[in-house]
């Protein structure tokens, strides 16, 4: 179940493996992306961290919604619009349940329908929806959470800015995969799953 404290708890979790991996995550999009994700993920996650201090959300809706917020008016490249669109499609979702399942499932529709994608096109989709899935069956681990992630090596990108590459994106992780996976095992360090 979301809490405004375990959420917020998440996020900031989010931020440090975010900051802490900074330039591993720019490196993976550089040979199939722009190479910003890293500096662009820790722009966003700044603006977060800062909008949830000053602004002390009492509800998990207004978590969502003023992460959304801050993630699209900060973040450049693909994965400001699709995580703010994640966020905001949870904000509206957390509007009538504090359920984790029926939010994130709700995020993750939000991706596919802002990206105009489906898991298997090496995007952060193919991190989200093999961890909603293993959140449905109560099989959410850390290593299913890695081999999600690492799995997008073997797939050539047909979306976003790795699709220019083609076929030369094979062999490499895809870096909104990458940061999705920080994203979940802050969900999971937090406690999102235990209430």
């Amino acid at each position: 179940m979301f809490t405004v404290d375990n959420l917020k708890k998440s996020l900031q979790l989010f931020k440090e493996k975010i900051d802490k991996n900074k330039d591993y995550l720019s490196e993976l999009d550089t040979p199939i992306g722009d190479g910003d994700h890293g500096n662009n993920m820790v722009r966003g996650m700044d603006a977060v961290s800062e909008s949830l201090q000053s602004k002390e959300p009492q509800t998990v809706q207004d978590v969502f919604k003023l992460t959304a917020m801050a993630l699209i008016s900060k973040v450049g490249g693909a994965s400001g619009p699709l995580y703010g669109t994640a966020m905001m499609e949870m904000a509206k979702a957390a509007a009538t349940t504090s359920d984790v399942l029926p939010i994130l499932e709700a995020g993750l529709a939000g991706i596919e329908k802002r990206g105009n994608s489906k898991p298997g096109e090496k995007t952060m989709l193919d991190e989200w929806a093999p961890a909603i899935e293993a959140i449905k069956k109560d099989t959410l681990t850390e290593a299913l959470l890695e081999s999600a992630v690492e799995a997008t090596k073997e797939i050539t990108a047909t979306k976003g800015r790795a699709s220019y590459v083609g076929e030369r994106s094979i062999g490499h992780i895809d870096p909104g995969a990458m940061s999705s996976m920080y994203f979940f095992q802050s969900l999971m360090e937090a406690g999102v799953f235990d209430a």
